[in-house]
């Protein structure tokens, strides 16, 4: 199998110096990608793949305008009020945090999940967009961006080229990203509580916060968990667990490349994209088996048509490191802090094995929807979490047997299958403090 990985890195450094024309990548019996493509020409705004397909030139130009702005940008282009905050984390990452503002509102705390932005939560636009409806429906609404990714790639001391800006997991983003952009809302509201409204790894991250700094559940109204991830033991995503199962060989293989940056957010790559996934292109299906590899695929809920937005703005970027600690969860079955090896984590911690989450520290109210077709946070493992809080006030399974990981931001009836119903219960659970 040792041989097999080097022959991948191989291909990528091959693909990424543009001498190959095509890449298959195959684990077992899984095919992660098999897509056939020339090197780009850049002809003005069009790229030449064959001769008879041509790229962007049939597009919506609406859609092909969303696919190149920013978070602020696309908030500011739909007509709504739009802000760019800045703030230091306690290690000296500085992060960007979007508001669509709302003065004297209750805020709201969205979290993007894994290799995603604050753009996830207005990309669709302002009848399809998490952010928009919130802000629509009277809430002061704030996008977070962790560390690593698109719009929070600067450190005070290091850069994105030093090894040491991608030393970090999604622990590190739980204990020092997540209360420092809590603490920047609330001070700048003057407010004592908001509403926090996690995805995926946004609620990894919350676990982890409640974790290591119990003391900031005092400052949340509800947290509301959009499919839900701690427990992997069930987790169906091929990648995940390529990385659970090849772990050893797979640090190996990363390091000797040199890529501390997983899927890193470059020119190349973001044209990469645009080629599969264009409104114009024949490769279209392929496109949404690529995108939704790690997560679940749901044909149903995809607006294909939104392809070409979802690929300008993720992969947003994450490190190598954050990833393995998804496969070490997997592997291992439990929640726990990364592992280092049993030296190291005897050193670290003072025990052979990492240490558990406190899952019991979450005493916030907490609110779980999840999906039966959702790879990365199945059924079992949701009710794993919900037996290890304290404090669910809500655990609703979407009644849809197709729904998956994305469709809880990205889902075409995401609306009337879930955001109506938090909503609902927002409403309920508001706090007279505030």
């Amino acid at each position: 199998m040792s041989v097999k990985l080097l022959i991948v890195a191989l291909s990528l450094c091959l693909l990424q110096s543009g001498i190959v024309e095509g890449i298959s990548l195959s684990l077992g019996d899984i095919t992660l990608f098999n897509v056939n493509f020339k090197t780009p020409t850049f002809l003005g705004r069009s790229v030449a793949v064959d001769s008879n397909v041509r790229l962007e030139n049939d597009v919506d130009p609406n859609i092909q305008e969303d696919s190149h702005l920013n978070t602020y940008s696309l908030i500011k282009k739909y007509g709504y009020p739009a802000e760019n905050h800045t703030l230091e984390t306690d290690d000296g990452y500085i992060l960007t945090l979007h508001r669509i503002a709302r003065p004297g509102a209750t805020p709201v705390l969205l979290v993007h999940g894994l290799l995603d932005s604050s753009a996830t939560w207005v990309m669709m636009g302002p009848n399809k967009g998490l952010g928009y409806l919130l802000y629509d429906q009277g809430y002061d609404v704030w996008m977070a961006n962790v560390r690593g990714n698109t719009y929070s790639r600067k450190h005070v001391k290091y850069s994105t080229h030093h090894a040491k800006f991608w030393d970090f997991t999604f622990h590190e983003m739980g204990k020092h990203d997540i209360p420092a952009t809590m603490d920047y809302i609330l001070n700048s509201t003057g407010v004592s509580q908001l509403h926090y409204i996690g995805h995926s790894q946004g609620t990894v991250v919350f676990w982890i916060m409640a974790s290591e700094k119990p003391e900031y559940m005092d400052k949340i109204i509800l947290m509301q968990g959009l499919a839900p991830v701690a427990f992997l033991k069930h987790c169906r995503s091929p990648v995940v667990n390529f990385l659970a199962e090849w772990h050893l060989s797979v640090s190996l293989v990363l390091k000797l490349i040199g890529v501390h940056e997983f899927l890193p957010k470059n020119e190349f790559i973001s044209m990469f994209n645009r080629i599969i996934c264009d409104e114009t292109t024949i490769t279209k299906e392929i496109c949404s088996n690529v995108i939704f590899l790690t997560t679940g695929f749901d044909k149903l809920q995809l607006n294909e048509t939104m392809l070409p937005v979802i690929v300008g703005h993720s992969p947003a970027g994450a490190s190598t490191k954050q990833m393995q600690h998804f496969g070490q969860l997997n592997r291992s079955g439990g929640f726990r802090q990364y592992d280092h090896g049993w030296l190291r984590n005897h050193w670290i911690y003072g025990t052979i094995d990492p240490p558990s989450y406190h899952l019991e520290n979450v005493r916030a109210k907490v609110a779980l929807y999840y999906g039966q077709n959702d790879w990365l946070a199945p059924p079992e493992d949701v009710e794993m979490l919900n037996r290890k809080l304290p404090n669910v006030v809500e655990k609703y399974l979407v009644d849809d047997k197709e729904f998956n990981h994305l469709d809880f931001i990205w889902g075409i009836d995401a609306r009337e299958l879930l955001w109506d119903r938090m909503l609902e219960i927002m409403r309920n659970h508001e706090n007279s403090i505030i």
